[in-house]
């Protein structure tokens, strides 16, 4: 398929709603990815101790957080955003227009992280506006840590099993977590183990959910969502970011023009 993408692996995406890359993130832009983590960390802390909380939306101060929209405060994130690695892994799955969607860290607190209910991507913008209509975007979990069962990985559920290959279930609000909720079933869903520097790829309408944090390191993690098409609300208002990054399978990103606006100000993905 690619260098970085095997037909195996596509096939795999393709049937299930996932895959896996492992060690695909080069040493110094992990390197970065962890200084820019523990920047914006600090950051939210800081912006709760002014708030007075210790909890905002399904961020909940030292056990887990959600920190979303943060990139054009960085001087280089749009560096491993827009990087090569990205062009190709993303116009591998989604074809020869790519657009940035969002991007958020995901981080557990040690010995208490909490969990992450059984949710679609998808299921976030559907259950805001029902009216809306999208294609599948991508996920891309980027592991700052080695990830397995112990530490607050992510738990994947093939489309089979969760029937998400064409559907977006109805989710509902955890009150006390904030988390919206789409699967009550049995299936436990495959555990990502992989080594820092690995990205899971998956499908927003895939089903996934986290565990808890019981090691006594954090575990962290880089999300970054594209999509081939331009997401908007039903009243035809811009969803999130929609920001160019590979046109007819060219990068056409341009940092200088990459600016907040206010339409995507206005449409900040629910957390």
């Amino acid at each position: 398929m690619t260098d970085l993408i095997s037909d195996s692996q596509r096939a795999q995406f393709d049937e299930d709603g996932f895959t896996v890359l492992e060690r695909v993130i080069p040493d110094d832009q992990l390197v970065l990815l962890r200084e820019q983590c523990a920047y914006f960390h600090g950051y939210v802390d800081g912006e709760m101790d002014v708030r007075g909380v210790t909890q905002s939306g399904i961020t909940h101060r030292g056990s887990r957080y959600f920190i979303s929209r943060r990139y054009r405060m960085s001087s280089c994130l749009w560096r491993f955003i827009f990087s090569p690695l990205m062009a190709e892994i993303t116009s591998a799955v989604l074809g020869p227009d790519v657009y940035l969607f969002n991007e958020q860290w995901v981080l557990k607190g040690a010995d208490h992280g909490m969990k992450f209910s059984w949710h679609q991507d998808s299921g976030y913008v559907r259950t805001r506006d029902r009216e809306t209509r999208h294609r599948p975007y991508l996920s891309c979990w980027c592991a700052l840590d080695d990830v397995d069962e112990r530490n607050g990985t992510v738990y994947l559920l093939p489309h089979e099993q969760g029937g998400t290959r064409d559907t977006i279930h109805d989710h509902v609000e955890e009150p006390d977590t904030k988390d919206l909720v789409g699967y009550q079933g049995d299936e436990p869903g495959v555990p990502v183990v992989a080594p820092a520097g690995s990205i899971a790829v998956f499908s927003s309408f895939c089903l996934h959910r986290s565990g808890a944090n019981l090691t006594d390191r954090m575990r962290r993690v880089y999300l970054m969502q594209y999509s081939a098409e331009v997401l908007r609300h039903s009243n035809g208002e811009l969803w999130n970011y929609a920001v160019p990054f590979v046109r007819d399978d060219r990068v056409v990103y341009d940092h200088d023009s990459d600016v907040d606006k206010p339409d995507e100000a206005a449409a900040v993905i629910p957390k």
